[in-house]
Order: C-alpha cells, then structure tokens, then sequence
C-alpha cells in the first residue's frame, strides 16, 4: 500500500496489532467479567438458591429493623441496601461504636452483615461472593493490591480504547464487510467473525471503554483534584453531600418506623428508594437517612433526604447537583447499566459478549496471520509459543475458571469454613489447569480440551440443578421465576456454543497448499502438531 493513506492505515495496523495484544488478556478478562455482572443481582440469588423471590419490601424492611435492633442496638449506625426485583432481600451492615484504644473496625466485616429473606426473617444461606465477585473483579481483580490492580485496568482501557480507534481507520471496509461472513473458510471467517463482533456493538464498545476510564478519572488523573481540593473528604463531601453528623446525646428514644420513611421518601423521589442508613440508632439525636435506587435514573449520583430518627421529621435534602456532577454520574450510570430494565439489560449483556468475542478472536488471529511467517511454523520461538499459551489459559481457561467457580458454589461443603473464598481459589485452579494444558499439549489440543471441558461443565450445572436439587431449571420455571430459570437456560446455550467450538477446532485441518489464498492465510491452530 502506498501513498499518505495508505501509510496512515499501516501505522494504524500496527497500532491495533499490538495495543490489542499487549493488555489483550486483561482486557478480555474485564470484558467477560463485567459482562457478567450486569446480572449480579440475579447472580446473587442464583448463588445463594436458598433465598425466595422477593414479592414485597414492607415486610422485609421491617424484618431488617427488627433485626439490627435486636443485634446491634448501640451500633454507631446500620445500613441496608433494600431489595429490588432481581435482589434476594436486604443486605445489612452495621459499624460498631469505636472502642478507645482498638483498631478501627471496617463496616462491611463478615461479622457485621446480614442478609433479611423474602418472609422479613434472617436468612440462612451458604457464604459466597456471588455476582459481586464478577462486577469486584472487573475492575480491582484478585491477589494483588486494589491500587495496582486499578491501575493495571486503566492502562488496559486506554490500550483498549486506542485499539478500537485505530480499527476503525484500519478497516477501511469493515461496515461493509460486516454483512459478510464466509464460513469454512479458515482464517477470513475468523477475521469476519471479528469484524461482525466488532461493528455490531461499536457504539457499545466505544461508551463502555470510555465510561470506564471515566470511573477511574480521579486516579488516572488527579490534577484537577489536587488543584481544587485540599483533600479527598473535600471532593467525597462535593461528590457525595450528606447532612451533617450529630452527637450522641445518650438518651434513649425508640427509631421511628422505617417503611413510614421509605414510603414517604419514595413520594417525594418519585421513584424507588435503593437503600437506608441509620446512624446512632436508638439515640434521641438518630438520624436516618434514605436514598433514591440507581436502577430509577441515569445518573449513579442518585439524591437522598434525611429524616429525624424519632419524629419522621425531613430535616435534610440533597441539593440539586452541578453540571460536573451529573455528567460523572450520567458516565458512571451508562458504564455500570443499573437504570437498565429487562430489556436494555439483555441488550447490554448481548453487547458485552460480542465485545468478549471481538478481543478472543482477534488474540487467536494475531497468533494465526504471523504463524506462517515463521521461519518453521512447526516450530515457533518462545515468544510465539508464549502468547499462543495465554490465549489458551486466557480466552479458554478463563471461562473454564467461571463454570468451576459456579460448580464450587453448588459442591463445596455448606457449612465449610471461608467457603466464600474456596469458590474464588477453584475458579484459579481451573484457569492454572488450562495453562498448564497449554503449554504441555498441541495447540489445537489444548483448545479442543479446554473448550470442550468449559461446554461440558457448564451444560451439566442445570442438569445437576434438576436432578440433585428442588430449586434447578423445572422450579424455576414452575414458579414462574424468570431470572433463576433465564441464568440456568444461559448456561445450557453458552455450553453448547462451547462443545460447538470445540467439535470445530478439534476437526478443523488445514487447507492443502495448492487451494491457500497466499493473500490470506488460513487458520492454522494445529500447525504445531
């Protein structure tokens, strides 16, 4: 190619190529994770199968007022995210009065939270993360410091962002060449299904890439921060307003109904309120404090109004929030999609995975395009070797990891000590397995067993639900309960797309030289055996 033009795409090749391929593997990670989450809620029941469908809030609302009251009456204040329609009940957290001289407890330990069921009565459930997890992981991933791991994230999504951009140039034709999709084809109908992937959520991936370096703007570039504020409870006080805190005045004085304020705060709202906090409960000065869902509004700053603990009296609301707020909240509110209904969810969700399947395939085209222009193709260098080892563990391995950690949620011992965590470990050991296939297997090996194993387990988890369980897919359904039996039926597609993917690769072979397209080489993932 020659030419201006033609030199600006080869610069912008190179720039996909490699800004694709240098954070490639996280940024598939983030992607499938947080693709997942967008049905945390739903994920948090599935995981915890234990807990009923929520039908009203009253009598849950009440439960959790009943409950705090009766474990944790001198707390310095409680908390409760409040039950919507996928969420299995109220959450319940609680931070203990500061003892002199102990360190400072954290609200949010294991042995300060609740969750209240469907019939206002604490629940009995097995621990684990759930989908929380998922929407955790996306952005501050595991075993490494949350700071590192923000970081590390934030330079994948500038990479990630560059890498769409520069598609965009590269591909001349790429809105026409999405209507193509040949198929038997080796590596075209890859690239097709790359580009198809790729232009048919475009919008999608441009907003949730940009969003997502918004949510970390304050870390990636704190300048204005430093330059405005004297501190960080400055902006938190800017960003976040609440009324001001008030002293314990050491008189007794019951709280005053919580549902009374809820349904009162929801009146002025206009829309469902998300969550309660309480401070100093049971005290003449308690406050309490309610705020509106984010699932009502676009924006994730969502306002809250302040009542007096122990006459109902409104004594605070929010103000109205500036321009530089609501554009934060709006960025934020797009990326993490909770104002979503069923719906735009679905759309969200079906977006994610096509984002999913534009970074896999374009990991597996960058190790297929260059292995014919190695000087042996049967024998790559390390380098090669390495990258074609962790699209494996990556791209296969990691939803390998998923389906064990959902297995491990329905296998693990209830009663089993940090079970919570033991879920997390199975799913690393399941993805350390898929490495170590890898790089002891032929390429078009390891893919076949990696795959096929990720399609086995993840058909088998709503089979097991039926037939071992009274709460599986035929329940489900039964009841009507549309998000349990949606997770199961997701599951079931999803593993046989795997051991379709998996029956392919392992019958693909190459195709003989003599019908090659030398202009496009074709897939190749068993040259090495």
């Amino acid at each position: 190619m020659s030419g201006p033009g033609g030199s600006l795409r080869q610069s912008q090749s190179f720039l996909h190529s490699w800004s694709g391929l240098l954070v490639g593997w996280v940024v598939f990670i983030v992607f499938v994770a947080g693709t997942i989450a967008f049905y945390r809620d739903g994920l948090n029941r599935w995981m915890r199968p234990e807990l009923a469908r929520v039908e009203a809030r009253a009598p849950v609302i009440a439960g959790a007022q009943r409950f705090l009251a009766h474990r944790a009456p001198d707390a310095k204040s409680w908390f409760i995210t409040l039950p919507g329609a996928a969420a299995p009940g109220a959450h319940l957290f609680w931070q203990p009065e500061p003892i002199k001289g102990e360190p400072k407890r954290r609200r949010g330990r294991r042995d300060n939270q609740a969750i209240i069921g469907a019939d206002g009565e604490p629940a009995v459930v097995r621990d684990t993360r759930g989908g929380e997890f998922f929407y955790r992981f996306h952005f501050d991933l595991h075993y490494m410091p949350v700071i590192w791991a923000r970081w590390l994230v934030g330079f994948a999504a500038m990479a990630m962002l560059v890498a769409i951009l520069s598609g965009i140039v590269t591909h001349k034709k790429i809105f026409r060449d999405f209507f193509t999709l040949r198929r038997g084809k080796g590596q075209r109908s890859w690239l097709d299904g790359h580009n198809a992937a790729a232009v048919l959520a475009l919008p999608f991936h441009l907003m949730i890439t940009y969003t997502g370096l918004v949510t970390l703007m304050a870390m990636l570039m704190p300048w204005a921060v430093v330059a405005n504020y004297t501190d960080d409870q400055a902006l938190f006080d800017k960003l976040f307003p609440a009324a001001a805190e008030t002293e314990r005045s050491h008189r007794a004085a019951p709280l005053v109904d919580l549902n009374r304020l809820v349904a009162d705060a929801e009146r002025r709202f206009g829309a469902p309120a998300g969550a309660v906090s309480v401070s100093l409960p049971g005290d003449a000065a308690a406050r309490v404090t309610v705020s509106q869902s984010p699932t009502a509004t676009l924006s994730a700053r969502t306002p809250s109004l302040t009542y007096d603990g122990v006459s109902g009296a409104l004594v605070w609301q929010s103000p109205a929030p500036g321009a530089a707020v609501v554009t934060a909240g709006a960025m934020v509110g797009l990326h993490a999609g909770r104002f979503a209904g069923d719906g735009l969810r679905l759309v969200y969700f079906l977006c994610g995975v096509a984002g999913s399947v534009m970074i896999g395939s374009g990991l597996v085209l960058w190790t297929v395009k260059r292995r014919v222009k190695l000087p042996d193709p049967a024998r790559p260098h390390f380098g090669f070797r390495l990258v074609e080892w962790l699209n494996i563990a990556v791209v296969g391995g990691f939803p390998l990891g998923i389906a064990a950690f959902f297995w491990a949620n329905r296998l693990l011992p209830l009663g089993m000590k940090g079970r919570a965590e033991w879920e997390v470990h199975w799913l690393f050991l399941a993805w350390a397995a898929a490495l170590l296939i890898a790089a002891l297997r032929r390429p078009a090996t390891a893919w076949t067993w990696v795959l096929g194993t990720t399609g086995v387990l993840l058909i088998t988890l709503p089979l097991y639900g039926v037939a071992m369980t009274d709460f599986g897919l035929a329940a489900a359904l039964g009841k009507g309960d549309g998000m349990m039996a949606g997770i199961d039926i997701a599951l079931l597609l999803f593993g046989l797309g795997y051991l379709a993917l998996a029956r392919r690769v392992g019958r693909h072979r190459a195709l003989p030289p003599r019908r090659r397209d030398r202009s496009v080489p074709t897939l190749e993932l068993d040259a090495a055996e």
